[in-house]
């Protein structure tokens, strides 16, 4: 008996042992996550705008990829959960922030000093907004992570979450690379800053794909289409990855709006039905 209580003690002191050992492993990403997010800075103020985007990007692999080792190996923990904010907050918000305002709304050239000044006051405030708004997002999140989960509620987010909004800005400046010179454009540029903002602290539902299983095996043509798009990613990165971003974007709102414009198209043909006859004159 002794013995064998002896080797229970000494598995359960190995498994806590490798336990241990591999909590390290998701932290590891987000630090890597973190480390992106201050190259992104440093890049964005030499004005290497496409390697700040290229490395917001690589951050959200590596975000992507912190969460579920930390889920696969079971040692996700609340230290893990707030570093993983604080990273997200770094590499999402200021960043993205920061390539936003100095590649689309602080090299207008060639106008009046009157113009230019209101641009740059437009991007300070689209650009921040787009950073409290992420912080908000973030903080959401949080508080939402520790209620019970409610029935299907693992298969959306609520509101856009703060890494799709930095990949779209980064998907945009990788794809035109080249910086805003135009004042309509600038406008345009802080108009989906706003939008992005918005998205991020609204009840529009996104999709998580959480409950895709990495461990359960998929047909081939799943495993086909995915080895295809990675391959597009790797040589058409400009093009794939801003579609893909947009139609990301775009999937909360039309699944928001469609219900909206059904409910309005009903409303408008029961009026219809129950207007009174307007019986007219006749000679």
């Amino acid at each position: 008996m002794t013995e064998k209580r002896q080797r229970r003690r000494i598995r359960i002191r190995d498994r806590a042992r490798i336990q241990s050992g591999l909590s390290i492993v998701p932290s590891l990403f987000t630090v890597g996550n973190i480390f992106c997010g201050y190259y992104a800075v440093i890049a964005t103020l030499r004005a290497n705008y496409d390697y700040a985007a290229i490395a917001i990007g690589v951050g959200m692999v590596l975000d992507m990829m912190d969460g579920r080792i930390a889920r696969l190996t079971q040692t996700d923990s609340d230290f893990g959960i707030q570093l993983d904010s604080l990273a997200d907050l770094v590499t999402f918000g200021v960043a993205p922030a920061m390539l936003a305002f100095k590649w689309g709304l602080s090299s207008t050239a060639g106008l009046e000093a009157n113009i230019v000044q209101h641009v740059n006051q437009l991007g300070w405030l689209s650009t921040f907004a787009f950073l409290v708004c992420g912080a908000l997002r973030l903080a959401r999140f949080n508080i939402q992570t520790k209620k019970p989960p409610e029935a299907g509620s693992r298969r959306y987010f609520v509101g856009l979450p703060i890494p799709m909004g930095a990949g779209m800005i980064a998907a945009v400046v990788h794809f035109f690379k080249t910086p805003v010179l135009l004042v309509g454009s600038a406008l345009l540029w802080s108009l989906l800053i706003l939008l992005i903002a918005f998205l991020m602290i609204s009840t529009v539902r996104y999709a998580s794909f959480k409950e895709f299983d990495v461990k359960k095996p998929r047909p081939r043509i799943v495993l086909f289409c995915t080895a295809m798009l990675i391959a597009l990613v790797i040589f058409y990165s400009e093009v794939v990855l801003l579609v893909l971003a947009t139609i990301y974007l775009c999937s909360g709102l039309v699944t928001k709006l469609i219900p909206l414009a059904s409910r309005f198209a009903h409303t408008v043909r029961k009026v219809k039905v129950e207007e009174p006859r307007v019986v007219g004159w006749h000679a």
